[in-house]
């Protein structure tokens, strides 16, 4: 039930992004949560319509 619910709401999206960015960027150290959550708010804010790429 908690796994569903991060999911639906997102909350779990910062720990996606951690692995796959370790995985497709070996050696290379991922955003902190906080500048990513930055990133990804600047990226809905410039495209409203979309979704976000990271």
């Amino acid at each position: 039930m908690v796994w569903y619910v991060r999911e639906v709401s997102g909350e779990a999206r910062y720990e996606h992004y951690v692995e796959r960015f370790t995985r497709e960027h070996p050696g290379e150290e991922p955003l902190s949560e906080r500048a990513y959550l930055k990133a990804r708010e600047e990226h809905e804010r410039l495209h409203p319509n979309t979704g976000c790429c990271c």
